[in-house]
């Protein structure tokens, strides 16, 4: 009797739990439809719940919702590819010079390597490595769910130098605790905005405008976006830890960040000027966390997250030589022309790297040599 009853609680957990999981994914796709996704640029990814893609598409100021429907459990290969930029200009039947890379996201459940791609055609093109193969998603077919972001900087919008500026609309974006966080500029007389939609998608979205003190130019700025980002626990409390040109390192209480306010950051670092982020990740190993963070100009850096909490000061002063580093410290690894970066699995990190031979690859690595 006493075996009966176990097996069938076992059954009625095993079922509530399936249940649980088949109105999860109903209630994050409810108002999807299949179609046309009509995605002009697909300038950033990030994965959500349930196999759900978000794709940052600056063209359009849009955060598209992709059903990618690619929910089978791995724990991930080896990855080592080399000359891969050949290898997706053989699949998209074009040559080497008419392929740009302009985000890669992992799958956190397939461990499935996305790359977003554009053709000099002006197409966007989504590629999906699976077992070793490129596979093209036909996102003029597919169900998805599309939010226009309020106020994005204008599209004829020039910077100083008369460079658009449109492509910045969205600089960066993350799925957080059932919402989306996005990095970029907005219309507004304080550029720099950062922004909380809930997700599933609804017409309510908050933005926030920041500001920083930018120690190699010695002054508190508004316009420049947030280049990457990452989520940081200081205290028990979540913080926005954003990373800019040239290049400070800030963090925001994201309590702070919401609808309508002007923000204040907190800058814990100035990692030299002369360099822009490319990519952030954050990693555990042998019990300790750390931020990765990929440059134009300088070796992927490694920065430790409890360095990051005990620094509890503001930089506001003015760093006198160029290139001078101030505030939090961090380890220079020997990886240089790091262009993407993810956290692979348990084990690994996933990374795209020009070498010094000029070849573009695609491996994964270690975390014990990173």
């Amino acid at each position: 009797m006493k075996l009966i009853t176990t097996l069938t609680l076992f059954a009625v957990g095993f079922y509530s739990m399936l249940l649980s999981i088949f109105d999860s994914h109903i209630w994050l796709t409810f108002n999807f439809s299949e179609g046309d996704a009509k995605i002009s640029s697909i300038n950033k990814l990030a994965f959500g719940p349930d196999g759900i893609l978000f794709v940052g598409d600056s063209e359009t100021a849009s955060i598209v919702a992709l059903e990618t429907e690619d929910l089978n459990i791995s724990d991930g290969e080896e990855v080592d590819i080399n000359s891969l930029d050949k290898s997706i200009a053989a699949v998209l039947g074009t040559t080497v010079d008419n392929v740009k890379i302009s985000d890669m996201a992992v799958n956190p459940i397939s461990k499935n390597i996305y790359l977003g791609v554009q053709t000099g055609n002006g197409n966007s093109v989504l590629l999906r490595l699976n077992k070793g193969k490129w596979e093209h998603l036909d996102l003029k077919n597919i169900s998805h769910s599309t939010i226009s972001l309020k106020d994005p900087i204008d599209t004829d919008a020039k910077d100083r130098r008369g460079r658009s500026q449109r492509m910045w609309a969205i600089s960066d974006l993350k799925y957080h605790d059932g919402n989306i966080y996005v990095s970029g500029l907005s219309n507004k007389e304080f550029g720099s905005t950062f922004r909380k939609i809930a997700f599933p998608f609804n017409e309510n979205q908050d933005h926030a405008t920041l500001e920083i003190w930018h120690a190699a130019h010695g002054q508190f700025e508004t316009q420049a976006p947030i280049k990457t980002f990452n989520f940081i626990s200081i205290n028990g409390n979540d913080h926005l830890l954003a990373s800019y040109t040239c290049t400070p390192l800030t963090v925001f209480p994201l309590s702070e960040l919401i609808d309508g306010n002007h923000v204040k950051g907190r800058t814990v670092a100035e990692l030299g000027s002369g360099n822009s982020p490319l990519d952030m990740v954050q990693i555990s190993k042998e019990g300790k966390n750390y931020i990765l963070l990929a440059n134009t100009n300088r070796p992927l850096m490694r920065i430790s997250k409890d360095d990051i909490a005990k620094f509890e000061k503001s930089l506001t002063d003015p760093v006198e030589e160029f290139a001078q580093t101030a505030g939090v410290d961090y380890i220079s690894l020997p990886m240089v022309n790091v262009l993407q970066l993810d956290d692979y699995n348990d084990q690994n990190v996933i990374y795209i790297q020009r070498t010094a031979e000029g070849d573009l690859i695609l491996k994964t690595r270690t975390k014990q040599w990173i």
